[in-house]
């Protein structure tokens, strides 16, 4: 008997709007958000914020009441302002899912209705997982006030919390109604969350721009002095990175098994839990694709030069390329290649590991070779403690073969080619 098939096609479609100040009342963005389907009617909005925004800036709720109250032709707040834990307690506490819900049932939001989500990354996956489950979707506007949360999570289409280890265990692929990212929420940022974000424009940087990469190598001194002209520039181009690659990668819900815009991640997931998310996101996602980007180099998927590019640029923006957590053992072996375990049961069975090839582009593996990456996490430690480049110094790590050192530099040079 011959089944019935049917298709389906939904158009998805979201504005990412950069502005300044966007709680002034004189600021048409938001407002312009809520009602850009022309429907002709007050949207209600729950408001929820991530509660280190809030401590930060004390005036913020009393703002957002004001804006509110200046549109109030188009648009209403239903009820007072959420709190949301920020960081990964966030992702980490089903009751601040719990709390959103009860919040969103208790003031009667219908599926039209919208929940303004002001927070960093973990926020925004939290309470975005919330209202992609409610009445099955309310509509979410995100304001990203992190550079990881602007230039990455807040543009992407994947809501998440972490469960039984593993980062992003529960989630939801449900696409925001609109994003804006608003520069001032950064310039009040501690300087580790203002640099972590930059990791991201580097991933992104490294498999899809080659260009891209280079402005990030020469003005990684820029960013860490917190060139607000630059870190402008920097979000705006992941942002549209990011958004191309899931507009036109082919696969916006991820039912393959690659997921380019994860490379590096799958050792920087596993150490954010390894250290009880000690590590920033952003920090455990630049040892990665140091890691991963290593290994592209001895696999000759990248030269030299460029391999010494990024760790360079890494670690003048401030950046980490190494902790000691990617050496630490579970029953004799590397704790950290459960990571790989883990990133192959959360892509779809098969493992599928993103590698610049050259940088600019990607390529796909599906084998990781356990002794060049136990070399790599040894040369790392190495280039973070005692620069310059082990390699350069010739104090290259030797590979678990146990060869003397010179073969081992010997062998590493023989795979190093021109960026």
């Amino acid at each position: 008997m011959s089944p019935l098939v049917q298709r389906l096609r939904v158009p998805f479609e979201y504005p990412v709007w950069f502005t300044r100040d966007v709680f002034s009342p004189s600021n048409p963005i938001l407002a312009q958000a809520l009602a850009r389907l022309n429907e002709h009617r007050r949207h209600r909005a729950l408001v929820c914020v991530d509660n280190g925004l809030l401590l930060a800036s004390p005036g913020l709720s009393a703002r957002i009441a004001r804006y509110f109250k200046a549109h109030s032709s188009t648009m209403e707040l239903a009820g007072p302002i959420v709190r949301i834990a920020g960081g990964e307690t966030a992702k980490n506490d089903l009751a601040s899912v719990k709390r959103l819900l009860a919040a969103i049932a208790n003031r009667h939001l219908c599926r039209h209705s919208f929940v303004v989500i002001v927070g960093g990354g973990s926020v925004l996956d939290a309470a975005g997982f919330a209202a992609s489950i409610a009445h099955r979707g309310l509509r979410v506007v995100r304001l990203p006030t992190t550079v990881v949360a602007q230039n990455d999570v807040g543009v992407g289409v994947k809501t998440g919390i972490d469960m039984f280890g593993a980062k992003n265990f529960i989630g939801t692929f449900s696409p925001p109604f609109a994003v804006i990212n608003d520069l001032d929420f950064l310039l009040s940022l501690p300087q580790r969350e203002w640099i972590s974000g930059a990791a991201e424009a580097f991933k992104v940087a490294l498999i899809e721009d080659a260009a891209f990469f280079r402005s990030l190598c020469a003005h990684a001194a820029a960013l860490r002095r917190r060139d607000e002209a630059v870190m402008e520039t920097v979000v705006r181009r992941c942002a549209e990175l990011h958004l191309h690659h899931i507009r036109a990668g082919g696969d916006p819900f991820e039912t393959g098994s690659a997921r380019p815009l994860d490379f590096g991640h799958w050792s920087a997931h596993h150490l954010e839990v390894l250290s009880r998310y000690a590590l920033l996101h952003g920090e455990a996602v630049s040892i990665g694709i140091a890691l991963d980007s290593y290994y592209a180099w001895r696999k000759r998927l990248i030269g030299r030069r460029a391999l010494d590019a990024l760790l360079t640029a890494l670690t003048t923006c401030g950046l980490p390329i190494y902790d000691p957590l990617l050496e630490h053992r579970k029953a004799g072996r590397l704790a950290i290649l459960d990571g790989l375990e883990r990133f192959r049961e959360h892509l779809g069975g098969e493992l599928t590991v993103t590698l610049p090839h050259p940088p600019g582009r990607r390529i796909e593996v599906h084998q990781m070779d356990a002794r060049v990456i136990a070399e790599g996490i040894r040369f790392l430690r190495i280039t973070a403690t005692h620069p310059p480049f082990p390699c350069r110094a010739g104090a290259c790590a030797m590979p678990d073969t146990g060869a003397p050192q010179a073969a081992a530099l010997q062998r590493q040079n023989l795979h190093a080619r021109k960026y």
